[in-house]
C-alpha cells in the first residue's frame, strides 16, 4: 500500500531552544550552539509551539526517506547540545605495537609503527573536537564534541590511516578502531 501523506515531529526538551531561519535549524542548549542547514533537501520545516517541531508532509518514497533523515539530524542536534558525543578508539595489533601521538589540539594525530613502517601516518582532527589520550586505559584515544559529524569524521580518518592494504586482512590485524561510542559521561561536581 502506498503512503499517501506522512509527517514526523520531534520532541524538544525544556533546556533546548530551537530556532528556524528558512531551512536552517539552530539549536541552543547547555553545551553550546549547533547550526544545521537543510536548503539542499526539499522539506518543509515548522515549529508547533515550544515542545514539538513538525518536519514535513511528503508522499513519495524518496521524499519520505529525506523526512526521516532530517528528523534524525534534528534529534542529533538536540542530543549534541544537551549531552554531546563521545568516541573511544583503541589500537588492535597482533604483530607490531601501534603508537598514536597527539601533539596539540587541532593538529593531526600521528600514528607510528603501523605494520612496522617507518612512515608516520597522519590523520587530521577538526577544530572544535578535543582529542586526548585516556589516563585510565593504555593507548586509548578519546574524541568528544557536540556535532556528531565533527566527532565521527576524525575517528574515520584515523581508522582509514591504519587500514591494511595489499595484505590479507584476516591474518594481519593491525588497526586503530572505534571501541566505544556514545554520549559524553557526566561528571559530578
Amino acid at each position: 500500500m502506498k503512503t499517501s501523506l506522512s509527517n514526523q515531529t520531534v520532541d524538544i526538551p525544556e533546556n533546548v531552544n530551537i530556532i528556524l531561519k528558512g531551512c536552517t535549524v539552530i539549536g541552543k542548549g547547555p553545551r553550546g550552539t549547533l547550526h544545521r542547514g537543510f536548503s539542499h533537501i526539499n522539506v518543509e520545516l515548522s515549529l508547533l509551539g515550544k515542545k514539538k517541531k513538525r518536519l514535513a508532509d511528503k508522499w513519495k518514497r524518496k521524499e519520505l526517506a529525506t523526512v526521516g533523515t532530517t528528523s534524525s539530524c534534528v534529534q542529533n542536534t538536540i542530543r549534541g547540545v544537551t549531552l554531546g558525543f563521545h568516541y573511544k578508539m583503541r589500537p588492535v595489533y597482533t604483530h607490531f605495537p601501534i603508537n598514536a601521538v597527539i601533539l596539540e589540539n587541532g593538529s593531526p594525530v600521528e600514528i607510528q609503527n603501523s605494520l612496522s613502517e617507518k612512515y608516520i601516518h597522519r590523520a587530521q582532527v577538526r577544530s572544535g573536537v578535543p582529542c586526548s589520550v585516556s589516563q585510565a586505559q593504555k593507548d586509548e584515544l578519546i574524541l568528544e564534541g557536540n556535532d556528531t559529524e565533527l566527532v565521527s569524521n576524525p575517528a574515520a580518518s584515523i581508522q582509514q590511516a591504519t587500514t591494511v592494504k595489499d595484505k590479507d586482512v584476516g591474518k594481519v590485524l593491525d588497526v586503530i578502531c572505534v571501541s566505544e561510542k556514545g554520549i559524553v559521561p557526566q561528571t559530578d561536581e
